[in-house]
């Protein structure tokens, strides 16, 4: 089974779950840029982070065979702070690196004034360089948080055939189906999906472009959520090519919409700016 997650934060994992991935059969990933999990308090943060996801996160998921490509992006939640919106200002920088292949995580958080403005303003971004986007839906009034994204996204310059929803469930999946945009599904051990119910949605709307991630970050998450999701499709009567399809070819096809995606085997470097990933040793 060759897996390639759609997003997953590995910056907040450790050495330890690259190895696991790949032993499961992740041989790729993408890592969008997301919130840190307490405020940020100037763009400079976010710009060594951007930093991370273009240099030391690649060379980590090399040491394990696994291909790392990163969304970037002002995210919905820190788009309400004032301090950080000048990051979009500085997003075409980065936006022009070979391994960014989609302007993400944008979308609603609070669905404030301040995420409508960050929103329009970075689906514009991704029109003006040639990349998709990838949404974020809101985890609370999800119905409403979907349609008011829809509204912004037919607004916008950027096709609806290249926007990825994230984050979708039950109640959100009809909608984003009828929208003509990709369809995005996290898979967690106690919030959000799980494999069960994500198999009952495969089961009835079928695998035509789905995407399963793990969305495995700093909480309580599970980098192999993944795998889990294509043994509980196969024991449910899937075949190999529908698992394929779902853990494999649709994200390839999404994210090939930048023309950046390299899914070779990377080059395993011994030293990322004269540092490695081995403490205590020679």
């Amino acid at each position: 089974m060759r897996i390639f997650d759609p997003h997953i934060h590995m910056t907040s994992r450790t050495t330890d779950d690259y190895r696991a991935m790949y032993d499961a059969g992740v041989r790729a990933l993408v890592e969008p840029a997301f919130w840190l999990g307490q405020p940020r308090t100037s763009p400079a943060s976010f710009f060594d982070y951007f930093d991370a996801l273009l240099g030391w996160e690649p060379f980590r998921a090399a040491q394990y065979g696994i291909a790392h490509h990163c969304t970037i992006a002002l995210n919905p939640k820190e788009a309400n702070d004032p301090r950080c919106t000048p990051v979009l200002d500085a997003l075409p920088r980065y936006l022009v690196k070979d391994s960014v292949v989609a302007v993400g995580e944008i979308g609603y958080d609070s669905m404030t004034p301040a995420e409508d403005t960050a929103l329009a303003a970075q689906l514009q971004l991704a029109a003006d360089h040639g990349l998709p986007a990838l949404v974020h839906t809101p985890h609370r009034d999800k119905l409403a948080g979907l349609r008011r994204t829809l509204d912004v996204v037919r607004e916008s310059a950027l096709p609806i055939e290249r926007v990825l929803l994230d984050h979708l469930n039950e109640t959100t999946v009809k909608h984003a189906i009828d929208s003509g945009c990709w369809l995005g599904f996290s898979i967690y051990p106690e919030t959000k999906m799980d494999e069960d119910r994500m198999v009952a949605i495969l089961t009835t709307y079928g695998t035509e472009k789905v995407l399963v991630n793990s969305a495995a970050d700093w909480g309580r998450s599970d980098p192999l959520k993944t795998r889990r999701v294509g043994d509980a499709m196969l024991a449910a009567g899937f075949d190999d090519d529908d698992v394929d399809r779902v853990l494999w070819r649709n994200p390839v096809a999404f994210y090939g919409l930048s023309g950046r995606l390299q899914l070779d085997t990377p080059a395993a470097e011994s030293l990322h700016e004269g540092n490695s990933i081995l403490r205590g040793g020679e």
